[in-house]
């Protein structure tokens, strides 16, 4: 083979080798370019979502927005109860309370948290809270990075997990990034 027909193989094949990786790359590049503004009490795509009965997620700040950096929610909440004690693989989680009362269970710091106050949530940290005491209660939930929390919501808005077993819920929950240690704070439907 001479010289130039090498030269040229080896590029051709640079090409056929790294197109996959900048398909892939051109997929996952989701940023957007020019700021924006969600109303108070909407939802970025104005398709709020729907996790337990009379609890809505606004989605504020989406995954695609920050090409997975972080992700933003407000959720509205009717009952008392919340998630199950879990963790977080990849995810710090911090809330803020904008009405409402909250109970927190971060490690083994426990916490009550009303409107105005924060609460911080690392990684690898198991965690979960509880809304408390009568009325609607808000709060802002953060991602960071976001890591598959949108998707998982709306997966669950959806309904797919409404008829898993416990182990099909373990699997469903290890493959959006979470892991169930504990039982929820209050009694509250599993999720």
């Amino acid at each position: 083979m001479n010289r130039s027909a090498f030269v040229k193989t080896c590029l051709a094949a640079t090409g056929f080798v790294t197109a996959p990786f900048a398909a892939v790359a051109r997929y996952y590049k989701e940023r957007v370019d020019k700021g924006f503004m969600v109303k108070a009490g909407k939802d970025r795509f104005d398709k709020p979502i729907s996790l337990f009965e009379g609890d809505t997620f606004n989605t504020k700040v989406s995954t695609k927005d920050s090409d997975g950096d972080v992700c933003v929610f407000e959720t509205t909440r009717v009952k008392e109860g919340g998630p199950s004690f879990h963790l977080h693989y990849n995810q710090d989680e911090f809330w803020y309370i904008i009405k409402g009362e909250f109970l927190f269970k971060v490690g083994e710091e426990t916490f009550t948290a009303k409107a105005g106050d924060t609460v911080f949530g690392p990684r690898n940290v198991p965690h979960a809270f509880s809304k408390v005491g009568e009325g609607e209660a808000k709060i802002l939930m953060f991602f960071q990075p976001a890591g598959k929390m949108e998707e998982m919501f709306q997966k669950i808005s959806e309904g797919i997990t409404k008829n898993m077993s416990e182990e099909e819920m373990d699997k469903f929950r290890h493959e959006h990034g979470i892991k169930k240690v504990g039982p929820a704070l209050t009694h509250f439907k599993k999720w």
